[in-house]
């Protein structure tokens, strides 16, 4: 498995790079060969978490491959078989509802669609405040198709954000290898 080629996109929900990047080095560290695909909001948008030029340099600074990030640079990922594997970490509401009603209109979705026209698996890390509420629709859109697995994810602040969700992104490995050979892995909400 450790051969296995992994696209890793990134959307804007940037409150989590800090979190996701170092799952995306721990990839690199396990053998595989990751390519990282931004969304227009991850690679041009800066926050209080950080400049986007920053996170790109990051991003390549691990996989050793150049940030794809146009609708143009992510289209050949299905037709010349670029990938065993894409990851969405983290994948926002906006980017869910965009799935969920097949719009390929970002690096990232149009990558899914791409990757998708080969069976290719999708991992998909939750992280939005409203997937209890707004983008529930679009979860369970998502969690029945066929070839389309989630990180394990909880409410992250039932109190203060009672409708937020986000993925455990420690758990990206294990998900990623389980959806490499079909399986959910579970408990997928804990």
């Amino acid at each position: 498995m450790a051969e296995a080629r992994i696209g890793f996109a990134v959307t804007g929900s940037f409150c989590t790079f800090a979190a996701v990047f170092p799952q995306m080095k721990l990839l690199v560290e396990k053998g595989y060969r990751v390519q990282p695909i931004f969304s227009p909001s991850a690679y041009e948008t800066d926050t209080r978490f950080g400049r986007a030029q920053d996170w790109v340099a990051q991003a390549e600074a691990i996989t050793g491959q150049p940030v794809i990030h146009t609708i143009s640079q992510a289209e050949p990922i299905g037709p010349k078989k670029l990938l065993d594997l894409l990851i969405i970490a983290p994948c926002t509401g906006n980017t869910l509802g965009k799935l969920a009603c097949g719009i390929y209109d970002t690096a990232p979705t149009l990558a899914v669609k791409s990757h998708r026209r080969n069976d290719g698996p999708v991992l998909i890390a939750v992280s939005t405040n409203d997937a209890l509420a707004a983008s529930a629709g679009s979860i369970g859109a998502l969690m029945a198709r066929k070839g389309v697995y989630f990180v394990p994810f909880e409410q992250d602040d039932c109190r203060g954000k009672p409708a937020s969700c986000v993925a455990d992104f420690g758990k990206i490995l294990p998900a990623a290898e389980a959806a490499l050979t079909g399986r959910q892995l579970q408990p997928v909400i804990f």
